[in-house]
């Protein structure tokens, strides 16, 4: 007794010729379909090449387009055959023209022979598979599909949209349950007998034609009628990536496909000479004889899945960018984002970096100029302080610095007047630690020599803006840990809030702040900000400031008097 192998071909032929003699070597008789879209002229070399081993046949040609009957027909014309032509064989292996044999050939003979009954076919429900690609389980059992997917996706589309609004349903024929799994299968004569010769044979084939994609699904459900005993699995390694496309082993996954213990493996890079050449024409590479185990290399393929989809925290390939909220961590590291605090204190960014030992940053998104730490021109990984080059990808920019720089937390100012592109991603983002003092923003206009209708119009601009910012970080969406403070209610007290920002960076071990930078002096803030209210401009995120006593810069306190006697 021997196992048939029905190959399906359609490119590198060169490969699917040297499989096929690999397979008829061992004994294994070979009925090869080729795709009608190959050229007749090379199909007739492809033919000739193999016309000088006997046990190796042609089939019926059809055009095997994906999610189509096609390749059911081809598989069932070269399966008809083989069962025709040879008499002794047991088992039909359905395998494709890109896949390799991974083990000598009589280990596989051996192994089905000792199970002379079973079939290796992968096969479930519907609802018991989670890996349906393009919202189409159950449905494609009942709608039709005349319409080529890769094709014509727009007709498919809309015709199951008008099918759906419709309320059309297909019958499913009386006394089977629609089952879906891998197409590359290994089943028994008598179960391929009786799909192929059975009496429902042409009611069964009708409705299959219009499922989507049949071959994964016709013989899957037909062989639950009747077979003796199914192991719902394959004997040939194929994995897919998140999308459904098959995963190409190259010639470096040599040592991958020699643990997977698996007796075939597809789909291999037709230049994958390595590979051809370690399990075809090489004896000394065969696997040791062992239960078929895919599963030991699936922890491999998922971490593969992984990275693919959502890399490394707070790195993205070059050659993609992720969607949007697949990543996995918008960034690398820890950070913090200073909003107001350059404004109202003197000299606050090298008492931070002082009290922390972060590197703290400027305004990094200023509009005129990326304001790095002391001043410096280029940052790690070549950085510049261009704007126009910061501005190109805002975002990038933020993810690239903290990569960077990872290992030393890094601090930034930020206000309304620097480029706002950011603040979704920052506000997303858990590594974030935002901390807000709303309306600082006024205190250089307070401060400055404008004409007091610039002054109004500007101030007007910058809380709208401010106002917008704030709304994004009290969004349910928002992930960092955000800190916000009216600025009357933080210049009142601020040595709590600055005590917790600082044990929240905890890069240092910090005692209890005895002192906080020096406040700016803002006698006369007040009454600024009752004459903004006057001339129409309401500024509602300073706080509640006294018109007449402004908040004053901090002094030293008054000695108590004392008597002398």
């Amino acid at each position: 007794m021997s196992v048939g192998i029905v190959m399906l071909v359609h490119t590198a032929l060169d490969r699917a010729e040297q499989a096929a003699r690999y397979w008829a070597t061992g004994g294994c008789p070979v009925v090869i379909h080729v795709d009608v879209n190959v050229p007749r002229q090379t199909y007739n070399a492809f033919a000739k090449a193999l016309s000088d081993v006997p046990i190796i046949k042609f089939s019926k040609r059809f055009r095997c387009e994906w999610g189509t009957w096609g390749i059911v027909a081809a598989s069932q014309a070269a399966s008809e055959m083989m069962l025709a032509e040879f008499a002794d064989v047991r088992h039909v292996y359905l395998a494709s023209g890109s896949c390799l044999p991974l083990r000598p050939v009589d280990e596989l003979v051996d192994y089905l022979a000792d199970r002379p009954r079973t079939d290796f076919i992968e096969s479930a429900t519907t609802a018991d598979v989670p890996w349906t690609v393009g919202g189409l389980d159950h449905e494609r059992f009942t709608l039709r599909f005349p319409f080529s997917w890769k094709r014509n996706r727009l007709l498919f589309d809309k015709y199951v949209d008008l099918q759906r609004k419709l309320g059309m349903k297909r019958k499913i024929p009386a006394g089977i349950v629609p089952h879906m799994g891998s197409q590359w299968w290994c089943l028994t004569r008598q179960t391929l007998s009786a799909i192929l010769q059975g009496p429902d044979r042409k009611e069964y084939d009708a409705y299959f034609k219009q499922v989507w994609i049949p071959d994964e699904s016709y013989y899957q459900t037909l062989a639950r009628q009747y077979s003796i005993e199914i192991e719902s699995r394959s004997l040939t390694l194929s994995k897919f990536d998140f999308q459904g496309k098959p995963h190409i082993f190259y010639d470096d996954h040599l040592q991958l496909l020699r643990r997977s213990d698996c007796f075939v493996a597809r789909k291999i890079w037709p230049h994958a000479n390595r590979l051809y050449d370690a399990f075809l024409t090489d004896p000394a590479g065969a696997m040791k004889r062992t239960e078929p185990n895919p599963g030991k290399i699936d922890r491999i393929f998922a971490k593969a899945v992984e990275r693919r989809t959502r890399g490394r925290a707070g790195l993205y390939m070059q050659s993609r960018f992720p969607n949007e909220d697949w990543e996995n961590g918008v960034t690398a590291a820890p950070y913090s984002v200073f909003q107001g605090f350059t404004e109202i204190f003197e000299n606050f960014e090298p008492w931070l970096a002082k009290a922390t030992g972060a590197r703290v940053h400027g305004h990094l998104f200023h509009p005129d100029r990326v304001e790095f730490a002391d001043g410096e021109a280029t940052l790690n990984g070549a950085l510049s302080n261009s704007a126009e080059a910061r501005d190109y990808n805002a975002d990038a920019f933020l993810t690239n610095l903290i990569w960077n720089t990872r290992g030393e937390r890094q601090c930034f100012q930020f206000g309304p007047d620097d480029n706002q592109d950011i603040i979704w991603k920052v506000a997303k983002d858990p590594n974030a630690q935002i901390s807000v003092i709303s309306g600082a923003w006024s205190v250089p206009l307070f401060r400055s020599n404008l004409n007091f209708m610039d002054i109004r119009k500007e101030a007007a601009r910058l809380q709208k803006i401010e106002s917008d910012h704030l709304d994004v970080l009290r969004s349910p969406y928002a992930k960092a840990r955000i800190r916000s403070w009216t600025m009357a209610e933080f210049v009142e007290a601020p040595m709590e809030p600055l005590q917790g920002i600082l044990d929240e960076i905890g890069l240092t071990r910090t005692r209890r702040l005895s002192e906080v930078p020096k406040l700016t002096n803002l006698t006369g803030f007040g009454q600024f900000l009752q004459n903004l209210k006057n001339q129409g401009m309401h500024p509602y995120l300073m706080g509640d400031f006294p018109v007449a006593l402004g908040p004053k810069a901090a002094q030293d306190r008054p000695r108590k008097p004392y008597l002398v006697r």
